[in-house]
């Protein structure tokens, strides 16, 4: 278990528990259940105490977890016949955006997310969720096969933001990421979006530009990170906690201010200390959204989803 620094009190509860247990492992004569069973309630409750009231930073930093079931896990639970599809058709295949045709409870549907990597290795290879302008076209590229055929798109959103590098830029990163949000308002098929982890910034949108958007419990979705935020406004990348504050990122501050629609309850501790429980609120989440979409004309889908993020931001500058 990775242990998150304001969970170091429950890191030595559990801790303690698993050496009475490693003891009387070594040792069959000795009864230690009873102690290692009171140190578990004592952690459960302390476990309970500390996500009861997580702070927004604190709810960055569980989004951030690197235990957190990422779109691999997603798409390897909750689709069959997955068929993965490669490359923008142009200049190479980006291994931070993975997608392809799959199906969801039998039917037919093309799925498209970040993935970040569960390891050093894959994380690199994955260049850690941020897409280049290439896993964007990759994304278009997918996204105009399921409005060909008529295929609800699901996309599962889990990066810091896209990559910043030079050759990115070159490549025309900004223009990418606005072509894959003008696609997603102008598919006349069901899309549904969840933010899984972090969604950061516009590296995010182009993905989730969608009739619903859901959040899990503990994810994020911000225009900046906070240690970004923090750098431009007061120039100490350290107050990352205030701009956290100041972003309203969380899930229950933006269904709030209505860019959520759906808020995932996730289990106690976080997605990570579950995972396969987390999977399948995130499945039934899923098929409810899709239920509400998938008989709807296309016209009817295109504009609502246009009205949606047009409309957003208006009551307050009415007011």
């Amino acid at each position: 278990m990775n242990y998150l620094d304001f969970e170091k009190p429950l890191a030595e509860i559990e801790g303690k528990a698993e050496e009475l247990r490693a003891v009387a492992r070594e040792n069959p004569e000795m009864d230690v259940e009873k102690e290692a069973a009171a140190l578990d309630k004592k952690a459960g409750e302390l476990l309970a105490q500390l996500y009861a009231g997580l702070t927004p930073w604190r709810k960055t930093q569980v989004a951030r977890h690197p235990d957190r079931p990422h779109c691999s896990d997603y798409i390897k639970a909750l689709f069959t016949d997955y068929m993965p599809l490669a490359g923008d058709r142009n200049f190479a295949d980006d291994l931070s955006v993975m997608g392809g045709m799959a199906r969801f409870n039998g039917k037919a549907v093309m799925v498209i997310g970040h993935e970040k990597g569960n390891d050093t290795k894959s994380r690199i290879a994955h260049n850690f969720g941020m897409a280049r302008p290439e896993g964007y076209r990759k994304a278009i590229r997918l996204m105009d096969m399921a409005d060909r055929f008529g295929l609800p798109v699901i996309t599962f959103i889990d990066t810091p933001g896209a990559y910043p590098g030079k050759g990115a830029e070159e490549r025309g990163q900004s223009e990418a990421i606005a072509r894959s949000t003008e696609k997603c308002l102008a598919l006349k098929v069901p899309l549904v979006s969840i933010v899984i982890g972090e969604g950061g910034s516009g590296g995010a949108v182009a993905f989730a530009t969608a009739n619903r958007v859901a959040m899990l419990e503990h994810s994020i979705y911000s225009v900046i990170s906070p240690e970004g935020c923090a750098s431009i406004l007061w120039k100490d990348s350290n107050k990352m906690r205030e701009a956290a504050e100041a972003l309203r990122l969380t899930a229950q501050d933006l269904q709030e201010l209505g860019v959520c629609d759906w808020v995932i309850r996730e289990p106690v501790g976080g997605a990570h200390r579950l995972p396969q429980d987390a999977i399948k609120s995130v499945g039934l989440a899923i098929e409810t959204m899709l239920s509400e979409l998938v008989d709807r004309p296309g016209d009817d889908l295109r504009k609502g989803r246009r009205q949606k993020f047009l409309g957003m931001g208006a009551k307050g500058l009415a007011a």
